[in-house]
């Protein structure tokens, strides 16, 4: 099976702890002694939350905050391309066909932000359309996708299962309404509708869940395709 792995940067490293990078790097490195093809896309986190606010606090603009954060995304890459004992890409890598060109050569392909614009939930969707991934997997700091922010209402409610285009009006709701996160962000949902891609999005905090999901247990929120 072809995987692609969107791991945030506050599940990967919410405090920069060798021990949480190692433990996913573990399941990757699992996934690929099982056979699988595995490609990861790893998120900025709350480090890069704080050097886009300070640059913010300085000036810049939209377009270099995002830059910025691209260049933490691509640390964090790092940091698991360290710890993998896979054939991986030496470094991370900068575009969707550097990835691809990885996972043809037999390597976990691993890769953080893109270009301004693009989050890494984005990029990941991108990865898993181009490479015609069987799964594409969003390990995220919550347990799957709720009809509203569960940190913001208490009777928000999880979903198991969701089709592409119940995920596109689930996020667009959330995403709309003031203070609310949704775990994966409008253009990925888009992305997967049109692509008749599979995905789970589930609570990433614990690797084993990732290993789980490809295995078929997923505990999260599955989206399949329409019809």
């Amino acid at each position: 099976m072809r995987v692609v792995i969107c791991i945030g940067g506050s599940v990967l490293v919410p405090g920069l702890q060798a021990d949480r990078v190692d433990a996913h790097a573990g399941v990757i490195d699992g996934l690929v002694s099982d056979g699988h093809e595995v490609a990861t896309i790893v998120g900025g986190g709350d480090v890069a939350r704080r050097y886009i606010g300070t640059a913010r606090d300085l000036g810049a603009t939209e377009y270099d905050l995002d830059a910025i954060g691209i260049d933490v995304t691509r640390l964090n890459a790092r940091l698991l391309i360290t710890a993998l004992e896979s054939s991986a890409t030496p470094e991370p890598a900068e575009s969707h066909e550097d990835a691809r060109a990885s996972l043809r050569r037999g390597e976990v392909a691993v890769m953080g932000g893109t270009v301004p614009g693009h989050t890494t939930d984005a990029v990941a969707a991108l990865l898993a359309e181009m490479a015609g991934a069987d799964l594409l997997v969003y390990a995220t700091s919550v347990p799957g996708v709720f009809s509203a922010d569960p940190n913001e209402r208490d009777d928000a409610e999880r979903y198991d299962r969701l089709t592409a285009g119940e995920l596109v009006d689930v996020i667009s709701t959330i995403e709309t309404a003031a203070g609310s996160k949704a775990p994966v962000d409008l253009l990925a949902t888009k992305i997967i509708e049109r692509s008749g891609l599979r995905a789970v999005v589930l609570d990433g905090t614990e690797p084993s869940r990732i290993a789980d999901a490809v295995a078929g247990n997923a505990d999260g929120t599955e989206v399949v395709p329409d019809g």
